[in-house]
């Protein structure tokens, strides 16, 4: 499941790169994204038990590994994946041609 939901919100990160959404605040909506994904998917399942009855220290591990790879996934992304042809670098729309 971690793969497949990792993945999927991964490609999201990606496409979010080329519509012009990237840098730091993006990977922070990535990893808020990517968190709820998981602890939806793993309860709705019955593979997982509810965040709240886990100690901290799992609660600690859990949140680290899912910001690290919403961080690297974002470095990533933005790196190799282009703006799409009708954004400007600062991720705006370029809008119609004026003649």
């Amino acid at each position: 499941m971690h793969w497949g939901t990792g993945a999927a919100v991964g490609a999201l990160r990606g496409i979010w790169a080329a519509s012009g959404l990237r840098g730091v605040r993006a990977s922070a909506w990535h990893a808020s994204i990517r968190l709820v994904t998981d602890q939806t998917l793993e309860n709705a399942t019955g593979v997982g038990s509810p965040p709240w009855t886990w100690c901290r220290r799992d609660q600690v591990v859990d949140v680290t590994h899912k910001v690290v790879y919403a961080l690297v996934t974002g470095a990533v992304a933005d790196l190799l994946v282009p703006l799409a042809p009708d954004r400007r670098p600062d991720g705006t729309a370029t809008g119609p041609r004026r003649r």
